[in-house]
């Protein structure tokens, strides 16, 4: 099978104005998510309304690493956009515009079966930062305690996380979800508070606004 994911995720998000929402849509369908497909290293990609937090609009892009942002066949699309994308012109027509590059820490690798898996019907993502006299115990509590905890949750796929490579906050936690509704299940409230070191890590946590979210996928390719 084709790989679908990488170490890299390019998260774009914004808010864009009703007036523009149709054709914003049909920019995005009909013609950004394919354009950006066609750069190698591009692996899949999907797009997803907010149902809870924001952004209302989030385009999620699986990269085989980070650095295929930098890579020339990128930098040329960026250099001659299409017309409609100059007239469209997201980031200056949007009123909230957040672009993320993320560069995957946890898994350390990704087995061949999450690496040929497809987008998911919706994401759990949280941003934050956290205070640097407690990351490196964070990140262990995190990788070894808090995102297992939550894949033994029907309906949660996996979670991955991440550090960003370009914009702020420098964490992400992305959650691939069957429906939008799991984090709101029992089972899910029941491992949020089975460890007792994460009544005491998880206060420290900064989350950007709009953090943590859902969001359910509207649209792929």
């Amino acid at each position: 099978m084709a790989k679908k994911k990488g170490t890299g995720l390019l998260m774009v998000w914004g808010d864009v104005p009703t007036d523009r929402e149709d054709e914003f849509n049909r920019w995005y369908n009909e013609e950004h998510l394919a354009d950006q497909l066609s750069v190698p290293g591009f692996l899949s990609a999907a797009r997803y309304e907010a149902v809870e937090g924001g952004p209302k609009h989030l385009a999620c892009y699986e990269l085989e690493s980070a650095e295929v942002m930098e890579s020339d066949a990128q930098k040329e699309l960026l250099r001659n956009p299409s017309e409609w994308t100059r007239r469209i012109s997201y980031q200056d027509m949007a009123t909230t515009f957040i672009l993320h590059v993320y560069d995957m820490v946890y898994p350390f690798e990704l087995t061949p079966g999450v690496a040929e898996s497809d987008m998911a019907a919706a994401l759990q993502v949280g941003r934050y930062d956290i205070p640097l006299e407690i990351e490196d115990e964070f990140n262990d509590w995190y990788n070894t305690i808090y995102v297992p905890n939550y894949e033994k949750v029907p309906g949660c796929t996996r979670g991955r996380r991440y550090r960003s490579v370009r914009g702020d906050p420098k964490y992400a936690v992305v959650y691939e979800f069957e429906h939008e509704n799991v984090s709101k299940s029992p089972e899910w409230a029941y491992q949020r508070g089975i460890s007792p070191v994460t009544a005491r890590i998880m206060p420290r946590m900064r989350h950007a606004p709009g953090s943590p979210g859902i969001w359910k996928k509207t649209f792929q390719l």
